[in-house]
């Protein structure tokens, strides 16, 4: 079982800058992928950022440029910096890993509000 704890979401007015951290405990494969999502009222779930053991990162169109991620494999932390926020960023963001050798897994989610 593996167990995910998001933290350093809050309350942030519009331009400013966030961060959270995921950290993720119990059986994990090495060779993983770990992720951050979010969910807006009313929206679906979408892939936020994701980047894989190996380094590589994928980002949403909507924050490519603005955020950055990476992760402390020896640590399995994963991070996202959030700069330029802007009100559609608010959402409950959540942390994910998964492993083509098996196992998905979330985290309960944060909340990010950017004021206007």
């Amino acid at each position: 079982q593996v167990q995910l704890v998001e933290s350093g979401g809050g309350l942030v007015q519009a331009g400013g800058s966030l961060g959270l951290s995921c950290a993720a405990s119990g059986s994990i494969f090495s060779i993983n992928v770990m992720g951050w999502y979010r969910q807006a009222p009313g929206k679906q779930r979408e892939l936020v950022a994701q980047i894989s053991s190996g380094g590589t990162t994928t980002y949403a169109g909507s924050v490519k440029g603005r955020f950055t991620i990476s992760r402390d494999n020896a640590k399995n932390m994963v991070y996202l910096q959030m700069n330029s926020l802007k009100p559609e960023d608010t959402a409950v963001y959540y942390c994910r890993i998964f492993a083509i050798a098996g196992g998905d897994y979330w985290g309960r989610g944060t909340q990010v509000t950017v004021s206007s």
